[in-house]
């Protein structure tokens, strides 16, 4: 199959042999390649034999019809273009061609140039589609549940609710975690695997609009609407409009605009800033927040009314502290990215840099995990990664952050592991510097050295 308009190849289906030789002539100098057939029935044989990228059918043959040879084309290869030719005035027999899932229709007789033009029109909307759907495949592998490595109990429920609530195309879903723990990642997910998965994913951040401006971003605005309004705008809402939308941050969405929302949930309906004209509210909505919107609504800070409509199905995403046996499958996870990213070989993580992850306590959770990850893969070189390349920025625990908690196995808590974790951690905190590092431990510079190699 032709991958470009030159070349492609198409089937010419016409009882007329003179007719059959000068489509055939005019195609072949417009850069086609040409297959031929006398009627429908023959037609159908020739695209079981070879490949077509466009059928040129006229309408009145014998055995089977131009009307008749669509339907069938259309059951077995749904995205075949097809373009009828029919007599002067056979206006109802183009409209039921156009409704059976024709491409176009030509009337003869048609001008060789409109009928070129017709064909390459047809062929581009048809490349365009396969490039729609190639990406789409894309898009549905990269965001899928299956790309979400976990072995936690509490995060393989976390999926299953998931999995579930996204067969439902309707239902608003809140998902509650921490920082980095990926809500954003599961959102896409219901996205990807639901009903409206050929329409748009649409990612708010409530915490980055300025309230002067959030109005006008989710819900648009009509021209003169306020100062600086100098034209129409589609708001965010619109842009979901059969997709789905993520309000994520929405702790801190202001609270007049808690009531509007409100309203588009329960309404279904929304209007632009300075309109009247109400717009039918078509898409799924998903809000993502970090904090206790539950304590918020106590506080006076959410409004009760509209957090008991966004709850309507929690899920709630364990922070990394709390589902370390992933720590394994999400370096390597992440390694295997930063492979092809960087184009390096990357062997992996040695046991000692993956007990310093697995006794750190990741606040930043997945996040703060891979950014570490991608540091230390390029600063290693065909190496494993090492203690000394894993750059933690926050090593203190307890209020006063004044405490550095070091972490051991009961089974390999030994001197020398005590002295190499403490190695370890002061590197960390002077950004591998050995002798800042020395300096704070207060020995000698050399110690670095000596425990590297033995």
């Amino acid at each position: 199959m032709s991958t470009g308009q030159t070349g492609a190849t198409i089937l010419i289906v016409e009882d007329s042999e003179i007719t059959r030789k000068i489509l055939e002539h005019k195609l072949r100098q417009s850069g086609f390649e040409c297959l031929v057939a006398e009627d429908g029935l023959e037609a159908l044989e020739v695209i079981e034999r070879h490949e077509v990228d466009l059928v040129l059918s006229d309408q009145q043959m014998p055995r089977m019809d131009g009307i008749e040879l669509l339907r069938e084309i259309k059951l077995r290869y749904p995205d075949m273009p097809f373009i009828l030719l029919t007599a002067h005035g056979s206006v109802t027999k183009a409209v039921i061609s156009i409704k059976q899932g024709a491409d176009d229709y030509l009337q003869k007789p048609y001008d060789p140039e409109s009928l070129i033009a017709t064909i390459r029109r047809s062929l581009s909307y048809r490349q365009l589609s396969e490039a729609n759907r190639k990406l789409k495949e894309q898009l549905c592998s990269q965001h899928c549940f299956q790309n979400i490595v976990t072995r936690s109990p509490a995060m393989i429920q976390a999926l299953r609710l998931a999995e579930k609530v996204a067969r439902t195309p309707d239902t608003t879903v809140a998902i509650y975690g921490e920082s980095g723990t990926g809500k954003e990642v599961l959102a896409r997910a219901i996205h990807f695997a639901g009903e409206r998965v050929e329409n748009r994913f649409v990612a708010v951040n409530c915490a980055g609009i300025p309230p002067a401006l959030f109005e006008s971003e989710l819900f648009g605005h009509v021209k003169g609407a306020f100062t600086g309004a100098d034209r129409d705008r589609e708001g965010k809402f619109e842009l979901a409009q059969g997709g789905t939308i993520l309000l994520d941050e929405i702790g801190d969405m202001p609270m007049d605009l808690q009531a509007k929302l409100l309203r588009v949930l329960e309404e279904r309906v929304f209007e632009r800033v300075g309109s009247n004209r109400p717009i039918r509210a078509d898409f799924r909505v998903i809000v993502a927040t970090n904090k206790n919107i539950a304590e918020m609504v106590k506080e006076g800070k959410f409004r009760e009314d509209l957090y008991h409509r966004i709850n309507t199905f929690p899920i709630t995403l364990p922070p990394l502290r709390e589902r370390k046996e992933d720590i394994p499958l999400l370096v390597e996870y992440f390694i295997e990215q930063f492979r092809k990213e960087l184009g390096k070989k990357l062997p992996g993580v040695s046991q000692k840099a993956m007990d310093v992850l697995m006794s750190y306590h990741w606040p930043g959770n997945i996040r703060e995990l891979k950014n570490c990850l991608e540091r230390a893969a390029i600063l290693t070189e065909d190496e494993l990664i090492q203690p000394e390349h894993l750059i933690i920025n926050d090593l203190t625990t307890g209020e006063e952050g004044d405490k550095i908690c070091i972490t051991i196995p009961v089974n390999e808590f030994t001197l020398d592991s005590v002295i190499d974790k403490t190695l370890q951690i002061a590197l960390r905190i002077c950004n591998n510097n050995k002798t800042r590092a020395a300096e704070l431990l207060r020995v000698d510079r050399k110690m670095f050295y000596r425990r590297k190699h033995t």
